[in-house]
């Protein structure tokens, strides 16, 4: 896999810069100016064990929708870009993560086809952290997306949208740490390549 990867984003709604190590040791230090995202992103490098360094700003006096969105997007950008061809690793895992009441699955494949299952969001109240339910669907959707894997999320059962959610990024790092485990020299596919 190849070595760390910085990323940055200039727009007139964000500005990121971000330093990504796929083999790190949970090393995270994010400043994004909405503090319960630095700690759902600190969750996700801590649990995938990764090195993962952001500062990103945005027009959050807006809403906080771009700026979640894009460093999904950066993430998928520099998640995928570690991964170089992608040999000797398992590329499935999966993780079931529960906090208090709630209970939630992540699966991901590293296939290189993205796509973005959320099942069972409904059940999430509509607003957490003083954020719409869904600016977190669009988190995920640009992260699988940019990070061309196939990623399920399933909302098992919860109350609490903070549970929830947290729960969903644990799942998330330790899905993820578990595709990168290693299996083999060679790829992971009856094709002889992972696309």
């Amino acid at each position: 896999m190849e070595k760390r990867i910085k990323i940055t984003r200039n727009t007139t709604e964000t500005q990121i810069v971000m330093e990504f190590d796929v083999q790190g040791e949970g090393e995270v230090d994010v400043s994004t100016s909405l503090p319960y995202l630095d700690h759902l992103l600190t969750l996700l490098g801590f649990w995938g064990r990764f090195y993962l360094k952001v500062r990103a700003s945005g027009d959050i006096d807006v809403d906080a929708h771009h700026l979640i969105e894009d460093i999904g997007l950066c993430l998928g950008d520099a998640f995928r870009g570690s991964l170089g061809e992608k040999k000797g690793i398992s590329r499935m895992g999966w993780a079931k993560v529960p906090m208090d009441e709630s209970l939630v699955e992540v699966v991901v494949d590293l296939s290189g086809r993205p796509y973005l299952v959320y099942n069972n969001d409904e059940i999430l109240p509509w607003l957490i952290f003083g954020e719409e339910r869904d600016v977190w669907r669009e988190f995920f959707k640009s992260f699988s997306t940019r990070g061309g894997m196939n990623l399920h999320i399933g909302f098992v059962y919860g109350k609490n949208g903070h549970h929830l959610i947290e729960a969903a990024f644990k799942a998330l790092g330790i899905a993820l740490r578990r595709a990168l485990s290693p299996m083999g020299d060679g790829v992971a596919s009856t094709k002889g390549m992972v696309e």
